[in-house]
């Protein structure tokens, strides 16, 4: 009844030749646009500089905080800028000591960062879009608004969320394959 198991022996892998071109426990592969590299600095970038648009053509208005959908536009753009500039600030530093930003902790809080801005501005920005079609089209009330700029606004926040979409998705592929 007593069987005997085989003897495991682990084979050691061969060190590497050069440990800083290969260091120990990194596994995940350096994209462009993740944290830390040129194509993540450009997205967060894009990312600043469209809902920086979209929060100063909204707040250029004197209407906006009338309506609640607008108001909440410029809460999430303010939101999203403040993300994105930290963010951006981040990879310049990861960027000028070549330092890697890809570690467990940091990945995952990238990724719920990103995703939670992500939620808010596509939210506000199909909140606004709403709100503009039923100022211009149902209540063909656009002479007395500023319909030019809550439009421009939208587009500017729908292009934030475009920018960010990448992200997100480069770190939740990031953490989870990781």
């Amino acid at each position: 009844m007593f069987a005997s198991s085989p003897a495991v022996h682990p084979v050691e892998a061969p060190p590497p030749t050069d440990p800083v071109e290969q260091p120990r426990g990194v596994r995940m592969k350096d994209l462009p646009g993740m944290p830390g590299t040129l194509g993540g600095l450009g997205l967060r970038l894009a990312q600043f500089v469209f809902a920086g648009i979209a929060l100063s053509v909204m707040a250029s208005t004197d209407d906006f905080p009338s309506v609640t959908s607008f108001c909440f536009l410029v809460a999430a753009a303010i939101l999203q800028c403040m993300w994105c500039f930290s963010l951006a600030i981040l990879d310049i530093y990861a960027l000028l000591v070549k330092r890697c930003l890809r570690n467990r902790w940091a990945v995952c809080l990238f990724s719920v960062g990103d995703g939670i801005t992500a939620a808010l501005t596509f939210s506000a920005a199909c909140a606004s879009s709403g709100i503009t079609v039923l100022i211009d089209n149902d209540l063909d009330i656009c002479s007395e608004n500023h319909c030019a700029s809550f439009e421009s606004a939208t587009a500017m926040a729908f292009l934030s969320w475009f920018a960010l979409s990448p992200s997100f998705l480069l770190n939740f592929w990031s953490m989870a394959s990781g």
